[in-house]
């Protein structure tokens, strides 16, 4: 009897605190039901940092900030041929955007990298440089959601989401019966 081919999974995060990748592991022990049925391929929960095929579904948490996190997404959708954005800062840019209001208020932003490195008030900077090494990603002018860069095909909202709303999604999404979730396990604490 041939074994069933289990679905590819692979995950990153981009501009966001990496809480999104916890609420993975909240799922709890439904990790080891998902596990029959799924096998990660690029993730840092794994600490494989280049696909090694194509995947089945693309998680992805986090906005985007730097060149790096667009060279990520776009990578993960030529990958994938499901991609998910998980959590605020993938859908809508989260708190990382909170910098477009800054930049949008006409504060260059040579000027908020001076007060972040240089003259802010708790910064004890003795050599007043704005980290600038070639291996750094260049910033964007804004955070971007996801969206915005790639096409998304489901979003899973939340501050994180709920273990149970990420298991929901992708156990719906693996067994063909996916029909969205309720509301009621959309929250924001």
């Amino acid at each position: 009897m041939s074994e069933v081919r289990k679905a590819r999974i692979a995950t990153t995060s981009l501009a966001g605190c990496f809480g999104c990748h916890m609420a993975i592991l909240d799922i709890d022990e439904r990790l080891i039901e998902l596990m029959k049925l799924v096998e990660f391929d690029r993730s840092p929960l794994t600490d494989m940092r280049k696909f090694t095929q194509r995947c089945d579904i693309g998680i992805i948490e986090g906005g985007c900030c730097n060149e790096e996190n667009v060279h990520v997404l776009r990578d993960f959708r030529r990958n994938c041929d499901v991609l998910i954005a998980i959590g605020q800062c993938a859908i809508m840019g989260g708190l990382p955007a909170m910098r477009n209001a800054i930049m949008h208020s006409q504060t260059p932003l040579r000027d908020c990298l001076e007060e972040a490195f240089i003259t802010g008030k708790y910064i004890r900077n003795t050599t007043h440089d704005i980290p600038n090494d070639p291996a750094l990603p260049l910033l964007l002018d804004e955070v971007y959601p996801c969206s915005e860069v790639v096409e998304i095909d489901y979003e899973i909202p939340g501050c994180a989401p709920s273990g149970d709303i990420i298991f929901n999604t992708l156990a719906g999404l693996l067994t063909g019966k996916f029909e969205g979730f309720e509301r009621k396990m959309i929250r924001f604490d």
